[in-house]
């Protein structure tokens, strides 16, 4: 019975591996990404813990030391910081966020793919898979919390925006910017074009 389940998994892992071995640069911040067609494909790879996701350096640093103020001694220095950490994480939660899509065609894909393991949630538990997802989530968490003492020392430190919350202006700013970005989907959808 064991053979039986662990035959296909460790051929699919042997065959997988060489795509997982491939790097990701990954182009939307870490709390953005949405599932596409390489996640949907290699759910069996991840579920064994053959293929992860990294975790930005910046969010590794940001557990070692998250209230550590060598080098960001002025406003520009710690506006720069949280710029990167906007970068990785996505925008704070002082600016208007678009609603983003709950259910995606993407995750319904992954989470079929999924149910197609046998015993999923204890290969994953095994392979250490939940364990980095763990890592995953906590690195995330110290690069809110890290990006949120920035901006406060920021703040205390009489800094313009972006080194401290976001101001008026700066929502305003991001309000109009959505605004614009669904005008111009809307205009681009064909579907929603009449033609005449």
């Amino acid at each position: 019975m064991r053979f039986s389940i662990l035959a296909p998994l460790s051929t699919l892992a042997l065959t997988a591996t060489p795509v997982a071995a491939e790097p990701e640069q990954p182009s939307k911040p870490i709390t953005q990404r949405e599932v596409d067609a390489v996640d949907v494909a290699t759910t069996p790879i991840t579920d064994l813990n053959i293929r992860k996701d990294e975790i930005p350096q910046l969010l590794i640093s940001a557990q070692s030391s998250p209230y550590d103020l060598t080098g960001l001694g002025r406003c520009s220095q710690l506006a720069a910081k949280i710029g990167e950490f906007d970068a990785v994480l996505g925008d704070d939660i002082d600016l208007p966020h678009t609603p983003g899509q709950r259910v995606s065609a993407g995750r319904v894909a992954q989470s079929v793919v999924g149910s197609l393991m046998p015993f999923r949630g204890i290969v994953r538990e095994i392979s250490g898979a939940n364990d980095q997802r763990r890592r995953v989530q906590l690195a995330i968490e110290a690069g809110l919390a890290r990006r949120a003492f920035l901006k406060g020392i920021g703040q205390e430190r009489g800094c313009r925006y972006p080194a401290r919350a976001a101001t008026r202006e700066a929502w305003d700013q991001r309000v109009a910017e959505i605004e614009a970005t669904k005008k111009d989907r809307k205009d681009s959808d064909p579907a929603k074009k009449v033609s005449g």
